[in-house]
């Protein structure tokens, strides 16, 4: 038995890195699962976005463990494409009940990161991104009340700052703390709104993760190598934590162990934000 027997999980972001690692644990749960990526480069992004090789083995992983598996290459910041894929999974499955509304990038580093492109890809992607999944997700959900619960991902920069030089206040960076902090307000309007439906809305909060957004070549010499002392430090003195660290807490709230917790943004963060 597993803590998602019989359910339908959507991860957007599901190609790689967090989005996979949420995806293969949901499966080994019990639960279907639908992915939608992008699946490609945006000139605004320096470091390699996913592939479609990626998502197959996103699939590979998942059929794995004896579950369904759909994988949609669809561009989160297209309203159109985000209802035309949870329609595909509703239609394929009969219904979502588990979200993981996982989709971002931080194009930071590099020339295209001091374009307005940035600006608008990020914003795109990290927060209407999280809405268009919202919106689409939820009349469905309501529907066929079966309640449900809902995870965004956010960052330790919905809370705090971390541009410690002025070349960091480009418009990929700050549209990634801006997205990042704004993906709370649809959070807790979200999850005000459903609970009397029993759905669930919360975010979890990771400071860095092992994955290529950061663990890139552009990532440590444009940002860490001439980072102050203490830059994004924390209390337990770690380094990046790995995915499966992320979707223990994403599991935790999507479970029936946090099945009164909802409005929440869960730190999963070793202590940046005391720091």
């Amino acid at each position: 038995m597993g803590r998602f027997d019989g359910k339908v999980a959507l991860v957007t972001g599901g190609a790689r890195g967090q989005g996979r690692s949420h995806a293969v644990r949901l499966a080994a749960e019990g639960a279907d699962v639908a992915v939608v990526d992008v699946c490609r480069q945006f000139d605004s992004v320096q470091y390699a976005m996913s592939t479609p090789d990626d998502l197959a083995e996103t699939e590979k992983l998942v059929r794995e463990h004896g579950r369904q598996f759909l994988g949609i290459q669809g561009d989160v910041r297209d309203v159109e494409q985000v209802e035309a894929a949870v329609r595909q999974v509703e239609e394929q499955f009969g219904g979502i009940d588990l979200v993981c509304a996982n989709a971002g990038i931080l194009p930071s580093t590099g020339p295209h990161a001091q374009r307005l492109e940035a600006w608008f890809d990020t914003v795109a992607t990290n927060l209407s991104g999280v809405f268009f999944t919202l919106r689409a997700v939820t009349p469905g959900m309501v529907e066929r009340g079966r309640g449900g619960a809902v995870v965004i991902t956010g960052s330790t920069s919905s809370f705090r700052g971390v541009a410690y030089k002025t070349e960091m206040l480009n418009p990929g960076h700050m549209a990634y703390g801006a997205a990042k902090s704004g993906v709370l307000a649809l959070m807790r309007n979200y999850a005000m709104a459903l609970g009397r439906y029993g759905i669930r809305v919360n975010t979890v909060i990771p400071a860095g993760v092992d994955t290529p957004m950061i663990s890139n070549e552009f990532f440590t010499r444009d940002l860490q190598a001439d980072a102050p002392p203490g830059w994004m430090a924390n209390v337990m003195e770690h380094g990046p934590v790995q995915p499966g660290d992320i979707s223990d807490a994403v599991l935790f709230l999507l479970s029936d162990q946090a099945k009164f917790v909802t409005g929440t943004a869960l730190p999963v963060d070793m202590g940046t934000l005391l720091v």
